[in-house]
């Protein structure tokens, strides 16, 4: 990578700063979930289930989302997409959700997303929470929640590593000409 933001230890703090912004934001009634979006949104949403169950006292369902059919350029930058599923085992009607991802940069991930949401139901609600917020907004979507602030050039990408995936964990630009990096 380019250059490492945040290493090692920082991440369980952002994560901490999540769960107490989502609590703040926790509905007084009706069902929660939440749903990360598969990649690392999904370890995500896995990692701050339990704190949140904790603080809140409260049953919260989990499921995940696979939006790769759901995007608006699938055939195009994904000319043969690897769909993984969708995990969604309660039922949406009235449910207050906390999608969570990794990193909220255009806005179109979590358009597909919420195109995909509602095919399987109506919330009551939906709150974004994100590790990395990059800016860069080409929709009207904003996070709710949010880890860290990064600045990116617009030539980088912004990659969160994540321990049960990658063995270690951080966040870290890499310029898009040089590759993944992983």
């Amino acid at each position: 990578m380019d250059k490492w933001l945040v290493i090692g230890d920082r991440v369980p703090p952002l994560l901490e700063k999540m769960q107490a912004e989502m609590l703040r934001l926790v509905p007084a009634k009706g069902p929660l979930a939440l749903v990360g979006i598969k990649g690392r949104g999904a370890d995500l949403a896995r990692r701050l289930l339990p704190g949140l169950k904790q603080q809140t006292g409260r049953e919260i369902s989990l499921g995940f989302l696979d939006i790769t059919l759901y995007r608006d350029d699938v055939g195009m930058a994904y000319p043969h997409p690897k769909v993984k599923g969708t995990e969604l085992n309660f039922s949406l009607e009235g449910c207050h959700i906390f999608l969570v991802d990794d990193v909220f940069y255009t806005g179109r991930t979590t358009r597909a997303a919420l195109d995909e949401l509602m095919d399987y139901g109506r919330p009551a609600s939906v709150l974004l929470a994100v590790l990395v917020d990059r800016g860069g907004r080409e929709l009207p979507i904003r996070p709710d929640v949010v880890g860290i602030v990064v600045e990116a050039a617009s030539d980088c990408s912004v990659e969160v590593r994540l321990q049960e995936v990658d063995g270690e964990e951080g966040i870290g630009t890499v310029r898009k000409n040089q590759g993944k990096g992983r």
